[in-house]
C-alpha cells in the first residue's frame, strides 16, 4: 500500500513555532524531502534513521516527483516548507502533480497548516493586519511583472494592507522601491510600514518606519514587508492597524 504522503510548514524558523501536527508527521515519517535549506532547519533528532532528499532551489518539480515516489514505495512521506506549506510553499505543487499523474485517489495526501511568515512578521511589528489586507509576491520567477504591479495598484486603491514576500533579490534590486513609490501615490508619508527579516531566528532583524522614511535597502529575500493602510499608524514602537471597536463602541 502506497504511504501517506504528508506536506507541512516549518513555521518562520523558531523551532518553538513548529506546528504540533507537523511535529507529530516528521516524528511519524518515514521518509522526509525538502530544499536543502529547509532541511537544515529540522532538528537532526527528527531526521535520523528516515530516508531523506534534499535539492537546491528552483528545483521544486524534482522534490515533488522523490516525495511521490517514496510514497508509492509504501513510506509515509514528508514534504517540508518554511512558514504554511499552502502559502507560496509545497502543498499546491503536491496536488497539482498528483492531479496531472492520476494519483489523487492512489496516494493520501495530508495538507498540514503551520504559521506562515506574514503571522510571524506581524506579531513582531505589532498588529497590522487587524483588517482587510492582501499578501503578495515579489518574486517573478512564476508570475510575469505587469500582473504583480497591477495586483499592488489595486491592493493600494483598495486601501488594504499589503504583505510583500520575496520583496527584492540580487536579480530584482528595484521592484520593492516601485512598490513602496505606488503606495505612496495613495497614502501619506506618515503611513507606517514595517521590514521583519529572519522572524524568530538568532539573527532577526525589526525595523519600524514610514513610507517617506522607509528604505527599500533594508530589504533581502528574507525579509517580509509590510505597509499600512490609510488608517494605520505607530503606536510607540509598534504598527497598529485598528478594527474601529472605539469608534464602534467607545
Amino acid at each position: 500500500m502506497p504511504g501517506r504522503l504528508s506536506v507541512i510548514g516549518l513555521g518562520p524558523g523558531s523551532t518553538a513555532l513548529l506546528a504540533p501536527m507537523a511535529l507529530s508527521c516528521l516524528a511519524q515519517a518515514g521518509a522526509v524531502v525538502g530544499y536543502d535549506r529547509y532541511m537544515e532547519m529540522v532538528d537532526p533528532d527528527l531526521l535520523q534513521g528516515k530516508t531523506l532528499f534534499s535539492s537546491p532551489m528552483k528545483k521544486e518539480m524534482e522534490r515533488t516527483a522523490k516525495a511521490v515516489e517514496f510514497a508509492l514505495a509504501g513510506l509515509d512521506t514528508v514534504v517540508v516548507s518554511s512558514g504554511d506549506s499552502g502559502i507560496y510553499g509545497m502543498a499546491g505543487l503536491v496536488l497539482e502533480f498528483l492531479e496531472r499523474e492520476g494519483l489523487l485517489d492512489t496516494v493520501d495526501l495530508e495538507i498540514v497548516p503551520g504559521i506562515p511568515a506574514l503571522c510571524a512578521a506581524a506579531a513582531l511589528l505589532g498588529a497590522p493586519l487587524m483588517h482587510d489586507f492582501a499578501s503578495i509576491s515579489l518574486s517573478d520567477l512564476l508570475t510575469p511583472l505587469p500582473t504583480i504591479m497591477k495586483r499592488i495598484r489595486c491592493a493600494v486603491e483598495g486601501d488594504f494592507v499589503i504583505v510583500l514576500y520575496n520583496p527584492k533579490s540580487r536579480k530584482r534590486d528595484s521592484y520593492l522601491g516601485q512598490a513602496l513609490a505606488m503606495a505612496a501615490e495613495h497614502r501619506g508619508p506618515d503611513t507606517p510600514v514595517g521590514f521583519v527579516r529572519n522572524a524568530y531566528r538568532p539573527d532577526q532583524d525589526v525595523r519600524v518606519a514610514t513610507l517617506g522614511s522607509c528604505d527599500p535597502e533594508w530589504a533581502d529575500m528574507l525579509t517580509t514587508v509590510v505597509i499600512g493602510n490609510s488608517a494605520s499608524r505607530l503606536a510607540g514602537n509598534k504598527i497598529l492597524t485598528p478594527r474601529g471597536y472605539f469608534e464602534k463602541y467607545g
